[in-house]
């Protein structure tokens, strides 16, 4: 393909990326949402993660053991464009059941909820596809050594997407804001707002899926495209990935148990589910250390998970996914409630409603669409003077398109809260200088403004914190491509099935938001944030440890 083709492909291409972002997004406004409607705890509404995120791992699990089964790559044989139309179109399922699903739902039915996860989980099953079809497909369009720069631009559009989201849901949701926590609970018991805007916003979802399908289908310029790789058996990996696989929904199964039926909600009870969630946690963590230490004594049968970069940045993965989304999904519930009769959330701030929290969500989100603009820079060649100046302005534009899209929304932000945050961009624009496009610099030095967030937001109050967890969006903002592209770094033939076991990573996002959430239930929403703190310290010893084991492979990155 020419060059032109090649831009005209990426166009089409980066649609879906715009797709992911706004449904992941969406949920930060949807969990809340589910909390008040159907009745729930902060556990069971970060379900809506695990149905959401845990899809990605069992879509990617299943495409991996049924080409082992077959000895043959079955994305690779459909082809990247193929990958993506059947996704779509899996998705599409998945939005149009929600209607279903949801019919004739009221407040309080908490039964319907696991209707809800159903659909979800049918949606994030096409988003797996579209994962293991477009992150490779974006690379191929192109120069390999430019293929990250491609990720951190569609990255970018994916980002806009979850900068709207919150912004649009929330409106289609609750149309104009509530004065109070209390009116709109009143609201929803008074069948003002119901599940009904939820399931014309589903079907909404579902048609532009099946309209970006057929734009996929009938698009001349984007090829198929296919890796040249063969298949290469992992019966190893396979098994610990099915015995990881039954310890999870073991675990998950169990919890879900104790929710149905008249169950008297005990501490006892409160911290068994606790205990068979962290057990889920131990479980990838061991599971993966396990394949990094029997791998590097005997190789054979563990195909990829023979590298100690990809195990080690398998794990990466899991906690980046994680940290990611738990800081965005727990956001809400912070700003939310209440602390005793005072008014204040346990940040020292006036506790929002449903629908006044969104903004903040969306400025989360809008923290990664800041940093990933920034990655994308590089794509288009500017000159050294140039890009030192770019470094500076784009990252205040792509603020500044946050705060004007929230502004259409209804939300203003004080002065002090835009300085609050343009303070935390201008703390990023210093790390991007400082780590110089060197991606296990990156890595090293955004890990530890993520760590230095998060424990200023477990400890601090009021604006600082709560600002201080909003940057976190900054901090991972760059992290994906950089883990991604050390993690299949030498990895040579195996690098198609080391990107499978990467998208398949992603489920950090089903498990540590329920985690946190559980946490939340059991001591408070604040200080369960120090599980964030744990991730962002993993990402850290990652960088400095696959700096060690490319470097003793001779790998360059």
């Amino acid at each position: 393909m020419n060059s032109q083709n090649n831009k005209s492909a990426l166009t089409t291409l980066v649609t879906v990326f715009f797709f992911w972002g706004f449904i992941a997004a969406s949920n930060s406004v949807f969990i809340p949402f589910c909390k008040t409607y159907f009745s729930i705890d902060q556990f069971q509404s970060q379900l809506v993660d695990f149905a959401f995120y845990g899809a990605y791992y069992i879509g990617a699990l299943l495409l991996f053991v049924l080409s082992s089964a077959i000895k043959k790559d079955i994305v690779n044989s459909w082809g990247y464009k193929n990958g993506i139309i059947y996704g779509l179109l899996l998705s599409a399922i998945g939005a149009f059941i929600m209607y279903p699903a949801t019919a004739g739902a009221e407040q309080g039915q908490t039964a319907v909820f696991y209707f809800v996860l159903v659909a979800l989980f049918i949606v994030g099953l096409g988003f797996s596809l579209q994962q293991t079809s477009a992150n490779p497909f974006a690379i191929a369009l192109g120069d390999p050594k430019t293929g990250s720069h491609r990720l951190n631009l569609a990255g970018g559009i994916n980002s806009f997407g979850t900068t709207i989201a919150p912004i649009v849901v929330a409106f289609i949701i609750f149309g104009s804001t509530p004065v109070s926590g209390e009116e709109l609970t009143q609201m929803i018991k008074n069948n003002e707002i119901t599940l009904t805007t939820v399931q014309l916003l589903y079907l909404g979802v579902g048609v532009l899926f099946l309209l970006a399908a057929a734009l996929f289908y009938f698009s001349k310029k984007l090829p198929a495209l296919k890796s040249e790789t063969s298949f290469e058996p992992a019966n190893k990996a396979k098994n610990l990935l099915i015995v990881l696989t039954i310890i999870i929904f073991g675990c998950f199964g169990y919890i879900f148990s104790t929710y149905f039926g008249d169950v008297d909600v005990t501490e006892a009870l409160e911290n068994k589910r606790l205990t068979l969630l962290i057990i889920a946690l131990a479980a990838v963590v061991g599971c993966i250390l396990f394949a990094y230490s029997s791998s590097s004594k005997r190789p054979e049968g563990w195909g990829a998970m023979k590298y100690p970069q990809l195990v080690l940045g398998m794990l990466a993965i899991f906690t980046y996914v994680g940290v990611e989304v738990t800081v965005g999904s727990n956001l809400g519930e912070l700003l939310k409630k209440a602390v005793g009769s005072s008014g204040l959330n346990e940040l020292g701030l006036k506790a929002l409603n449903d629908a006044q929290i969104a903004p903040f969500i969306s400025l989360y989100w809008g923290g990664l669409m800041v940093g990933r603009w920034v990655g994308a820079i590089t794509v288009f060649n500017p000159s050294k003077g140039l890009k030192k100046v770019l470094l500076i302005v784009v990252p205040y534009v792509a603020l500044a398109i946050v705060i004007a899209s929230n502004w259409v929304g209804g939300k203003v932000f004080s002065t002090k809260e835009v300085l609050f945050f343009a303070i935390c961009v201008a703390v990023q624009i210093g790390g991007f200088f400082f780590a110089k496009d060197n991606p296990v610099k990156t890595l090293k030095t955004f890990s530890i403004l993520g760590v230095i967030a998060m424990l200023i937001g477990v400890f601090a109050s009021g604006n600082v914190a709560l600002f201080a967890f909003l940057s976190g969006g900054l901090f991972c903002s760059i992290m994906w491509p950089c883990i991604f592209t050390l993690s299949i770094a030498g990895l040579g033939k195996y690098t198609s099935q080391g990107s499978a076991f990467l998208i398949m990573m992603i489920l950090g996002g089903a498990i540590i938001p329920p985690v946190q959430g559980k946490l939340a239930d059991v001591f408070s929403i604040q200080s369960s944030y120090w599980i964030a703190v744990g991730c962002f310290a993993y990402l850290l010893f990652y960088a400095f440890i696959t700096k060690t084991v490319l470097d003793k492979q001779n790998v360059t990155y």
